[in-house]
């Protein structure tokens, strides 16, 4: 190592938050891109003469980008390569195409081109965001500033809803479909340009070889000497595992358990209809007889909601456990659900003013359940339970499940809806949801407090080796 800095010891604490909020807001545009489409689907139902089945395939086109880009990314490794700082330039410059292509596109398969292009920048900020912040990030503040992200995209969405409201007060009818879209170019360029302030990850620099130009950067992200020592140390004993992570083997009959766990846990939080809900929430509302402002309108609580319910689980998950979340995450699943259904199939075409407030009342409910159990717990729990070898390899392939689910979810529900009815659909969800309970209360274990490689070894998929970064944390 260099010499120790010499700057106060909070200036290094700043660059770190200041780097981690600065990455963090491709969260934020991960949220408003993936729910910005949920106020236009009906103008663009009618512009490109879209059926049911086409607006589902429309609205999914963007979540098979994301599986494209959580596969190229996890697969092709550009943040590898190239630096974590360039790709997320990358990132943000595909936001800002997606939200200017799309909003100007002239006919339907153009509009797909760009919204697919919008998929890949999701999918890709998925995977190397969270990593960006976690290797800036000093220990003591490490949870808080990877958890950045997350909260990020839940504050996208209720941006997005907040956009969509307000481009349907100040645009013209015919074009605010378009506003609705183009304004994400604004946060997109505003990102692009904020990442000439933040550094390039030191364990990347590390580990290319450019360790003095790695050094100056710990350095300016550590608070003290002691602690830039004990981050160049913990950078240094990470690749020295990177060789035995990359051969492990990931589809054994020894990790049998654990792709089980991650796939259920993935599949379950799309078959709970959520990203259907906040897809498609202003339609929810519309069916259930509101106005179309007033529509609008309630899809801004349900993101306020869900902003408020994530911020709560993120500040208990510690203390209560990831399996009492989904208990209690599932029951309320549960519940808003079924009284969805079964107000769907009583009200038929001809809703009062009182079922319909009560629709809003149970969506919001319905989704608080979901980011203070699934919303909270998903991401945390895979990253836990694989042992270190195929880490990397098991949060890649839960994030695949998760998006895969979603995107087939998000193609049928409008078919489902027209063909069938909203009682139908939210009662297939609510079935879903009994199956989730069933399997919180008999197989998920609970990952709280338990060391990883305890853990590893309780699941039976303990790596053979020892490893000192997941030990004595």
């Amino acid at each position: 190592m260099q010499n120790a800095p010499t700057r106060a010891g909070t200036s290094g604490s700043r660059l770190a938050m200041r780097s981690a909020v600065i990455a963090a807001l491709g969260g934020l545009l991960f949220g408003f891109d993936t729910a910005v489409i949920s106020g236009t689907t009906d103008a663009l139902q009618d512009v490109f003469s879209l059926s049911a089945g086409g607006l589902g395939f429309t609205v999914a086109t963007a979540l098979i980008g994301t599986i494209v880009g959580a596969a190229v990314t996890g697969l092709w490794k550009p943040a590898d390569l190239f630096g974590r700082k360039k790709v997320l330039y990358a990132i943000g410059i595909l936001y800002f195409v997606s939200a200017v292509g799309s909003a100007l596109a002239p006919d339907w398969m153009t509009f797909m081109v760009f919204r697919f292009v919008g998929g890949i920048g999701v999918g890709a900020a998925a995977a190397v965001a969270p990593i960006y912040n976690a290797e800036v990030a000093p220990p003591k503040l490490r949870g808080r500033m990877v958890g950045l992200f997350q909260f990020n995209i839940v504050l996208g969405i209720l941006l997005a809803y907040l956009s969509n409201y307000v481009m349907l007060q100040l645009a013209p009818e015919a074009t605010a479909w378009r506003w609705m879209f183009g304004v994400e170019a604004l946060p997109a360029l505003a990102f692009v340009l904020l990442l000439f302030l933040v550094p390039e990850s030191p364990r990347w620099l590390m580990k290319v070889g450019r360790v003095n130009e790695a050094d100056r950067v710990i350095e300016a992200l550590a608070s003290d000497p002691d602690e830039a020592r004990l981050a160049h140390q913990e950078i240094t004993e990470a690749l020295e595992t990177d060789g035995a992570q990359q051969r492990g083997t990931f589809f054994t009959r020894r990790h049998r358990k654990v792709i089980f766990l991650a796939f259920a846990i993935a599949a379950f939080n799309q078959l709970s209809g959520i990203n259907a809900v906040l897809y498609y929430a202003p339609s929810i509302f519309a069916s259930a007889g509101m106005g179309e402002s007033a529509s609008f309108l309630s899809s801004g609580g349900v993101g306020l909601i869900n902003l408020i319910s994530t911020m709560l689980a993120l500040f208990v998950i510690d203390r209560l456990g990831r399996r009492k979340l989904m208990l209690i995450g599932s029951i309320g699943y549960l519940i808003t659900l079924g009284l969805l259904s079964a107000i769907f199939f009583g009200q038929g075409q001809d809703f009062s003013g009182t079922a319909s407030m009560f629709v809003v009342v149970l969506v919001m409910l319905f989704v608080a359940a979901h980011a203070f159990g699934q919303g909270a717990v998903i991401w945390v729990f895979i990253s836990e339970i694989f042992p270190i070898s195929v880490r990397a390899r098991g949060q890649a392939f839960g994030s695949l499940v998760h998006w895969g689910f979603a995107a087939a979810i998000s193609w049928v529900f409008p078919l489902l809806a027209e063909v069938v009815g909203g009682g139908t659909a939210f009662a297939f969800f609510f079935v879903c949801m009994v199956a989730q309970l069933v399997w919180v209360l008999v197989l998920m274990p609970e990952t709280k407090g338990v060391p990883l490689e305890k853990l590893q070894s309780v699941l039976g998929v303990g790596d053979n080796r020892q490893v000192r970064s997941d030990s004595g944390r």
